[in-house]
């Protein structure tokens, strides 16, 4: 069983992705933390989108792992525990420009298919049923309002004690969705046949009920 959530920027796919995971008792691979990893390696060692020969060493010589423990899913770059560093609001910028670059889509995809060829799984990002998991057993596609988004995840940033400003974030959303939508390849759109479920205003059991009502149609 392959599942595929795609969606913008704080429309609940992780959230989501990691309670159907429980759920069903299957895996849960997290492509967007991923991003966020290359994004931060990238940061710490000074290389930009448009310096492609550095880019490719630094992917030719990335070791990314995802790890469980107690539950808890982590994050392993080239050994290093990085699960909270990637969650930093200036890494989501990070993560959304690398991921517009074909080399580092190919090399982060590459891997994503190798994960998910080795058990059943759920997949989240902006181009799992459309470009990383085409024959995905069941596709969502999660939307919400971009005010809603935004209270979303100014309330994770401040939950975890950083300062943020509010209209900062919505317009670091706008400009995500923006860019995610229309990069040149692999772009953020709803798979033909994916189930579109607007989450505004739902908690996290309505969703819940109403994907894994569609996903037994499948089972």
């Amino acid at each position: 069983m392959k599942i595929a959530i795609d969606g913008p920027s704080g429309a609940g796919k992780s959230t989501m992705a990691k309670k159907l995971a429980a759920v069903l008792g299957i895996t849960y691979l997290d492509t967007g933390a991923m991003y966020r990893a290359i994004g931060l390696k990238a940061y710490r060692e000074g290389i930009a989108t448009t310096q492609e020969d550095k880019l490719q060493r630094l992917l030719d010589n990335t070791e990314i792992n995802i790890q469980y423990k107690d539950g808890i899913q982590k994050i392993v770059l080239d050994g290093e525990d990085v699960s909270l560093q990637i969650r930093e609001h200036y890494v989501s910028k990070l993560a959304s420009d690398f991921s517009a670059v074909p080399i580092v889509r190919l090399k982060l995809v590459e891997m994503q298919r190798a994960l998910a060829n080795k058990a059943d799984c759920v997949l989240d990002g902006r181009d799992i049923g459309t470009y990383v998991l085409p024959d995905a057993d069941i596709k969502f596609y999660l939307t919400a309002s971009l005010e809603e988004r935004t209270e979303r995840r100014y309330a994770e940033l401040t939950a975890r004690g950083e300062k943020c400003d509010k209209e900062k974030i919505r317009q670091d959303i706008s400009n995500r969705d923006y860019n995610d939508m229309h990069r040149e390849f692999a772009p953020l759109k709803k798979a033909e046949d994916a189930i579109e479920l607007d989450t505004t205003g739902l908690d996290i059991e309505t969703v819940t009920s109403l994907m894994i009502k569609e996903i037994k149609k499948v089972q």
